[in-house]
């Protein structure tokens, strides 16, 4: 539901612009549990169990569910992929997401909710680093106990984007709740803010092809030119977001593609600005591009699997009824539980912590374009996808009905290292138990991979791994030229000068040598 605009006075932005006449604002609807709609209610609601059963009373700060990262994820065994608070930093304890908890907690608004968010605000307020001449000056850590070296080494040492997702947490809650704050912490929050944005404009480390950080990026620094009285970053904030819209409007498409995870933060800070951004162009051009990324998902999408499939730019599995995704999580306020791509949190739950995430989700409401939404409904029939996302990549994909695949043309751009994300070629189907099959390439020099109705073709020069997840599958079921998988067979033509087979504990992972051309023809076998 669209909220109704009205017009109020923002003299800072009159003074800069040197507009005549005030411009129009968004009006804070203050939702409640009882304004939310049937679905988003459920799923908030189950957020905050998930977050009252983890918060700690003494710290202040959710504790990591145990079950975020079980030994049934796609990337255990991976190289590069670790819990991103555990093992990297030490810590068992969440700031970013407990800042979500207290938006949650300000929403909910029951008896003591007000007291805990103040308490958990207060505590991540000091948890940003007040370091000049660092490059994480202005940023949070990822857990009390993070503490960056001389020569700390960002992702590792510390994680720069934290500036950009509690930044625009404690804007989300200084638009729709400052009455349920005691002014000195509001006060406190949009300091923090200022402080945010200046280390960022000072490490410069930020291109606006980053998609999912430079959308918050842009939004949170006109927040903090306007709110924060800062007249000399209103000009440069609009320009970012202008470079930010340029790039996509050159092919409808973000640079960071085709993430079930980092789309949906997309849409996050694009609801963002449709909502409160502090021009009419700024709230048309994130209500714009919001409605072209969820057309782009809807493509991918089949419902009949409940997943969007591949390739993807940054994927965090390959089954979205197994792990928690951030698009999962909003296609759940639209549909119901046993229509939605979304775990049914029987733990072992991977990725479970970005549940606490959903707060920001329900008090910016899911606005989907009807003819997209009618494909996240029901199968709309097969059908090709061919993407362009810049001048050298192209995402196709064949969205059958009972399988779906992908391959990205890169121009050779592209590769898939050991701490790479990326992964280029993709495969879902929908076994004959009724559990979801999937292959996945992961690693290959740079690569193009196209797909069509019947088949994949991969041009690369030197090795290509990939891991095969289906039900009973054993490491005889696949050879080199042919794999025969519960529901799928696929055959396998290449020049490769050698084939390995590794089995794990759940899946199988094989290697090819020294390719040049792979052509994967694909066969759903299930009745």
């Amino acid at each position: 539901m669209r909220r109704v605009s009205y017009p109020i006075r923002i003299g800072l932005i009159l003074f800069s612009l040197g507009l005549a006449a005030a411009p129009l604002f968004a009006q804070p609807r203050h939702p409640n549990i009882a304004s939310l709609s049937k679905n988003s209610r459920e799923i908030f609601q189950l957020a905050m169990q998930w977050g009252d059963r983890y918060w700690d009373p003494q710290t202040k700060f959710l504790r990591l569910p145990m079950s975020s990262y079980s030994t049934g994820s796609i990337l255990i065994g991976l190289p590069g992929y670790s819990n991103p608070a555990g093992p990297a930093t030490g810590g068992h304890f969440l700031v970013r997401d407990s800042s979500w908890y207290a938006l949650g907690l300000l929403l909910r608004d029951q008896s003591g909710d007000r007291d805990r968010a103040a308490q958990i605000l207060r505590a991540v307020l000091k948890e940003q680093y007040r370091e000049p001449g660092k490059p994480w000056d202005g940023t949070f850590r990822r857990t009390p106990e993070e503490q960056p070296g001389s020569n700390a080494v960002m992702w590792r040492g510390y994680d720069p984007n934290w500036r950009e997702f509690i930044g625009t947490s404690f804007a989300l809650l200084l638009n729709e709740y400052p009455d349920r704050i005691p002014p000195d912490l509001a006060a406190a929050m949009l300091e923090s803010i200022n402080y945010a944005v200046a280390g960022e404009i000072k490490q410069g480390r930020l291109q606006p092809t980053y998609t999912n950080i430079s959308l918050m990026y842009g939004f949170l620094w006109h927040f903090a030119a306007v709110r924060g009285q800062r007249p000399d970053w209103v000009a440069p904030a609009v320009q970012w977001q202008e470079t930010v819209y340029k790039l996509f409007k050159q092919y409808g498409a973000f640079f960071e593609y085709n993430s079930p995870t980092y789309a949906g933060t997309d849409l996050y800070a694009l609801a963002l600005e449709r909502d409160y951004g502090f021009t009419p162009r700024m709230r048309s051009i994130g209500s714009e591009m919001e409605a072209g990324l969820w057309r782009a998902i809807a493509d991918f999408y089949n419902a009949n699997l409940r997943n969007v499939s591949g390739p993807y730019d940054r994927s965090y599995g390959m089954d979205m009824q197994s792990y928690v995704s951030v698009v999962g999580l909003y296609l759940r306020t639209v549909l119901d539980a046993d229509q939605a791509p979304l775990t049914k949190f029987d733990p072992p739950v991977d990725h479970v912590a970005d549940l606490f995430f959903v707060p920001e989700i329900v008090i910016l409401d899911t606005e989907i374009p009807p003819d997209a939404m009618k494909s996240f409904r029901s199968f709309p029939g097969e059908h090709q996808v061919r993407r362009q996302i810049t001048d050298q990549r192209i995402a196709t994909a064949w969205i059958g009905k009972t399988v779906i695949y992908g391959g990205e043309i890169t121009g050779k751009t592209k590769d898939v290292g050991a701490r790479s994300q990326f992964h280029p070629v993709t495969v879902q189907w929908q076994t004959p138990s009724g559990k979801i099959g999937w292959i996945m390439l992961t690693q290959c020099p740079p690569i193009d991979a196209s797909a069509d109705k019947k088949k994949i073709v991969i041009s690369t020069t030197g090795d290509v791994s990939f891991r095969i997840s289906a039900p009973g599958i054993t490491s005889s079921d696949v050879i080199a030229g042919r794999w025969t998988l519960p529901g799928l067979t696929v055959r396998v033509a290449t020049d490769s000068q050698g084939f390995t087979v590794q089995p794990q504990a759940q899946f199988v992972d094989l290697k090819y040598a020294g390719i040049t051309k792979m052509k994967l023809t694909i066969k759903n076998t299930a009745r």
